[in-house]
């Protein structure tokens, strides 16, 4: 059967994350359900580019399945928009080599994360509140230190089964992109579990000067999680892009 890429957004913030999980609804059985109903309740299963947590969004996430032929794509997508949650949209679907995966084939992950420094309504789903003042150049710097180093255990979840702590990160920035709003960039060859909220909130501590930049050197080299500061909340992070070679 052809294999096909599907590229979407979403919403996470009732979701438990991207992958099925028993104790509530996710992004996965919400797509693998809507795209068995349009293959006439043939099961599909869909695999996904990585695993966002409870709580995080995609602004671009790619995953891919296998099916019957579609003979309309546009047809097909504007139905599956119509099946799905309203907390996620689909932006395309088209066919791919029988062997591209969608995890394993791509060649870099981007996330934002956003923080507001004051009380907003409007951005509470989307963002992170943070009421205290943070030195950004310090931050940038502290970011440049990360692109020094390879292994990142000390943003690592405790007690993950990652086969490898080993990433690089090609990108580590911070902006203000609003009078109250400042965005995190980081990009890597791939991410382990909770990694950038991790780093966030360390970068955080050296944006209010409790760390110093040969402190932040110093969590990296310890290569334990209990060195780094305390993981941000998910509502502020977003997987924003997923590279691949075609």
């Amino acid at each position: 059967m052809p294999r096909y890429f599907i590229h979407i957004a979403y919403d996470g913030t009732d979701y438990v994350g991207w992958q099925i999980q028993p104790n509530g609804p996710s992004v996965q059985e919400n797509l693998q359900n809507a795209l068995t109903k349009l293959n006439s309740n043939r099961a599909v299963e869909v695999i996904g580019c990585g695993r966002t947590d409870a709580g995080v969004h995609a602004s671009s996430f790619y995953a891919h399945f296998e099916m019957e032929a579609i003979s309309n794509i546009n047809q097909f997508v504007f139905k599956l928009n119509c099946i799905l949650d309203d907390a996620i949209s689909v932006f395309d679907v088209f066919e791919v080599k029988d062997d591209l995966h969608a995890r394993f084939d791509a060649t870099s992950r981007t996330y934002h994360y956003f923080i507001h420094t004051e009380k907003d309504p409007f951005s509470k789903r989307f963002s992170t509140e943070f009421k205290h003042r943070l030195d950004l150049e310090l931050m940038n710097q502290a970011g440049e230190i990360l692109l020094k180093y390879d292994d990142f255990t000390s943003f690592s979840k405790t007690g993950s089964d990652n086969k490898t702590t080993i990433c690089k990160v090609t990108e580590a920035k911070w902006e203000q992109i609003g009078a109250n709003q400042f965005k995190f960039t980081i990009t890597a060859d791939r991410f382990l579990r909770n990694m950038v909220r991790a780093v966030v909130g360390t970068l955080i501590e050296v944006g209010q000067h409790k760390m110093t930049l040969e402190e932040f050197t110093q969590v990296i080299e310890e290569k334990n999680r209990g060195a780094a500061g305390t993981s941000m909340p998910p509502e502020g992070l977003f997987l924003a892009e997923i590279v691949y070679a075609f």
